[in-house]
């Protein structure tokens, strides 16, 4: 065979390889998509997971089913999808927990959060607020109100949260932090018996989710005092922010997030992103969402990505100053 034949025969077999290739990727998705949710069924996280994998599966015309894997505050689900083939059929769909707190809490954890995921956006925040029992309502007005009661009562007045490394918890402790007070942490099984105990007066406080307590805000069952965002929230128009009443330091918002194992194709990667969001801009599902307090985020995979990397730094510093573990 000569030279010349040699040569067009190699470029007729790499163009078939690479049109090969493309091929493959166009094709995708050629199975059904597993939503992995690392938490019980009927939380944000589940809810966003099920109404934007509705929209998907009209959009790829592909079945995508949502997979429930709680366990070990996330991290069974989130060592799973980690675990799973980077061919675009396997995402996590999480809070911050499993991917920015538990690995500075637990140990031997199933994966690195670090290097085992592809980032592919953001879906949705929501700032905290602290609220104020109906006993104290009368007396606490701002939070120079709240730090004047903890610096009378220096680790004796409670705040409840949903658990150890929780958002809320760090929020309180990292609060702590910056105005050097310290309050009493009394940790729940969940944000739905803390807010319980907090309605009826067995806790005095408490940075929750805005979307979890507004509708016991606007009631007048608790007493919000400030918010954790940049900005007011929108269904708390009336609730300042905490860096208003003087606290710098202290943004805070609680979110949930799409992941995927490390080293997706890149066409792949490109399609899941836009999918969505085109998803979380559908006021079909954003509008739901927004109506309870949560903040459409919807950012690029080398946004969140580097958020991950900030977020990771800042709780890891707020654990290790706090001397927080995971009991």
């Amino acid at each position: 065979m000569n030279r010349t034949l040699l040569q067009s025969l190699l470029r007729l077999i790499g163009g078939a390889v690479a049109a090969l290739a493309a091929g493959t990727a166009l094709a995708w998705p050629d199975k059904p998509i597993t939503l992995v949710v690392p938490f019980p069924a009927g939380g944000s996280t589940d809810t966003i997971a099920r109404s934007v994998g509705n929209h998907l599966s009209n959009q790829f015309k592909q079945t995508v089913v949502v997979e429930n894997k709680a366990g070990a505050t996330g991290t069974i689900g989130a060592g799973q999808v980690a675990r799973a083939p980077a061919d675009g059929h396997t995402v996590l769909v999480s809070s911050l927990g499993p991917l920015v707190v538990a690995p500075h809490l637990m140990k031997n954890l199933p994966y690195d959060p670090t290097r085992d995921f592809d980032y592919l956006a953001v879906a949705v925040q929501t700032p905290n607020v602290l609220v104020v029992n109906p006993k104290l309502a009368g007396e606490l007005d701002s939070v120079q109100d709240v730090l004047k009661l903890l610096k009378e009562r220096p680790g004796q007045v409670s705040f409840a949260t949903s658990g150890a490394g929780s958002s809320d918890h760090l929020t309180a402790e990292l609060f702590w932090q910056k105005t050097g007070t310290q309050g009493l942490h009394v940790p729940y099984k969940g944000g739905a018996p803390a807010t319980a105990d907090l309605l009826g007066g067995q806790v005095d406080m408490s940075f929750q989710n805005v979307n979890t307590v507004f509708t016991h805000i606007r009631s007048g069952k608790l007493k919000a005092i400030a918010v954790t965002g940049r900005e007011r929230s929108p269904v708390l128009p009336d609730v300042p922010t905490l860096a208003e009443q003087g606290i710098d330091g202290v943004v805070v918002y609680a979110w949930q997030a799409f992941a995927a194992p490390k080293g997706l194709p890149a066409e792949v990667k490109a399609r899941l992103h836009e999918g969505i969001v085109a998803a979380l801009k559908d006021p079909a599902v954003s509008k739901p969402m927004t109506d309870v307090g949560l903040e459409i985020v919807a950012n690029s995979p080398e946004d969140f990505t580097q958020f991950q990397a900030q977020e990771y730094a800042r709780w890891g510093q707020v654990i290790q100053e706090g001397g927080i573990s995971a009991q």
